[in-house]
């Protein structure tokens, strides 16, 4: 084997190898999507029902005429 065919077999390893690291790669950075919007979801999801405790927990303010009246 010459010292090209060494070369390009090497290059060939290196593109596999990348190649799996992207895909590697790729189905985590999907994970962590599913994640975010799950997370999205959940906070999403708490912040209505925080206003609804909040609602539910308020006083209601007597409608009166100020002293001046």
């Amino acid at each position: 084997m010459d010292s090209t065919d060494e070369r390009l077999i090497a290059l060939e390893i290196r593109v596999a190898e990348q190649e799996h690291t992207i895909e590697e790669l790729s189905g985590q950075l999907a994970e962590q999507w599913k994640a975010v919007d799950r997370m999205q979801h959940k906070l999403h999801a708490l912040a209505e029902r925080f206003l609804a405790l909040e609602e539910q927990a308020a006083p209601d303010i007597p409608v009166t005429k100020p002293p001046h009246w």
